[in-house]
């Protein structure tokens, strides 16, 4: 039995780690990864021959244009310096505006949840709604769903799973009920993304493009999702009203009723002042984002806006909640410092891109692949490169890192072969994140069920058949959306 003193030590250095942190065991794992690819990429290019395409004033290839040369190899040390010269090379300006980019939302969003923000932003919904209870799961699962698909927040919003749960569970609901509206919705708006800094984004500043170039189909396609997950919510609920003994999780939560204090206090004022400071951060950030999405001008700056937007607005909500000022640097600190593996992720990805561009192998590669998609319609396409990221998925579950790896080939080799870049965007988000919620190799999964006490079977058995309808409705979606010539 722990002393009051123990529990506090451990409360205070729970509270010191940081908010967003990628696991040793994960990061490890995604650089063995990673390293094979590019011993792999070193080893091709004694074998694969040089070749070039001519490219556009956008730096698109050019159909038909391609020369074929000799196999020459490269330096062993360029391939170990691979990481570091990407940093120098012509995707330079991309690869460090991206990395600074995940620097300041990791900060922000630990800084966020240090001071309570996301907790009483929920907590205070809940409350409102508590008299309504369908309307407030729909309303939790919205919110969850709203800061995956513009913020690009999951595995954030997994640390708010116990509160969420005893949300549900006072109203009458079981444990599932809180998965479905933090967890699985999070990673649902994650994958219907809108404007998803860490999707979206990235990939759209790496076909230069506008953020927001096409987003009425995703904001439908958002809607269609949420609209489903609450459905899939609603009728579950509906089950377990009836008969309480048909949860999966009826045991566990008889005796989590026992044990967890299920009163929702009344807010404090200082609760009310960071509800009220984070409230008008959201709310500049959704006008930045109209904003973006409106003047032409700057549509195509949207990650460095978001930046600095992002930065200030957090520090100046900071300086509002926070008692002591410093503790304002030190959260966004050791939020940043969390980050720095995914940095080190983005630069192995990217010296792939780089050992082939300097061994001239790049171009020949996307001829393979070009000549391998060529005669196929494009429906065919959208579903190879679908696959394609979904195989991925299983090994790297870093999207930034997933894209830096592969986008610079498949974007050239979508315009060539007629598929747009919004396309293209549209099946990276989908292909990227729903399997986040399914697939036992992803950490943030087997932590959320974890902390929820449920077995990966027992939520398999639940989700099973929402996923497979999701991914068919998913398949339908990107048939349409070539069908449109979106």
């Amino acid at each position: 039995m722990q002393t009051k003193e123990e529990m506090q030590n451990a409360e205070v250095k729970e509270k010191e780690e940081p908010f967003s942190h990628i696991g040793r065991k994960s990061f490890f794992v995604v650089m063995i990864l990673l390293t094979t690819i590019i011993i792999a990429s070193w080893l091709l290019t004694f074998f694969v021959p040089q070749g070039s395409y001519l490219r556009d004033e956008n730096g698109m290839i050019i159909n038909g244009t391609y020369v074929e040369g000799k196999p020459k190899g490269i330096a062993f040390w360029r391939v170990i310096t691979a990481p570091f010269r990407v940093f120098a090379s012509e995707d330079a300006v991309t690869i460090i505006m991206i990395s600074i980019f995940l620097l300041v939302m990791s900060g922000v969003f630990n800084l966020l949840e240090k001071t309570g923000g996301i907790r009483v932003i929920i907590g205070r919904t809940v409350r409102k709604f508590s008299h309504r209870k369908q309307l407030v799961v729909c309303a939790t699962a919205f919110i969850f769903m709203a800061f995956g698909s513009f913020f690009g927040m999951f595995e954030e919003l997994v640390t708010l799973l116990p509160l969420i749960i005893v949300f549900m569970l006072s109203m009458g609901f079981d444990t599932l009920t809180g998965l479905g509206v933090c967890m699985m919705a999070a990673c649902f708006g994650f994958s219907a993304a809108i404007s998803n800094p860490f999707s979206v984004g990235i990939v759209s500043e790496l076909a230069g493009i506008p953020i927001f170039k096409g987003a009425w189909l995703r904001i439908l396609f958002f809607a269609l999702v949420f609209t489903a997950v609450c459905a899939f919510l609603l009728l579950h609920i509906k089950k377990i009203t009836k008969d309480p003994t048909r949860s999966l999780t009826y045991e566990i939560d008889q005796k989590k009723r026992l044990s967890l204090n299920m009163s929702l206090e009344q807010e404090t004022a200082q609760e009310r002042k960071i509800f009220n400071a984070y409230i008008i951060f959201f709310a500049a950030q959704l006008v930045v984002l109209i904003l973006i999405a409106s003047i032409r001008a700057i549509s195509g700056l949207a990650i460095p806006i978001l930046a600095v937007t992002f930065l200030v607005g957090g520090i100046i909500a900071g300086l509002i909640v926070c008692e002591k000022k410093t503790d304002v640097f030190k959260h966004m600190g050791s939020g940043a410092l969390a980050m720095i593996p995914a940095i080190v992720m983005i630069a192995m990805a990217s010296s792939v891109k780089l050992i082939m561009s300097e061994s001239g192998i790049l171009d020949t590669v996307m001829y393979g692949i070009i000549d391998t998609l060529i005669g196929k319609n494009k429906f065919l396409c959208v579903i190879l490169i679908y696959f394609l990221i979904l195989f991925l998925q299983i090994f790297i579950g870093s999207s930034s890192a997933k894209i830096m790896l592969i986008m610079p080939i498949i974007l050239p080799v979508a315009t060539t072969i007629g598929l747009s870049p919004t396309v293209v965007i549209l099946t990276y988000c989908i292909a990227d994140g729903f399997t986040d919620v399914i697939l036992p190799t992803n950490p943030v999964l087997l932590i959320g069920l974890s902390m929820a006490n449920v077995s990966y079977g027992k939520w398999v058995k639940w989700t099973w058949k929402f996923q497979v309808l999701m991914f068919l409705a998913t398949i339908l979606l990107l048939m349409l959306a070539v069908q449109i010539g979106y």
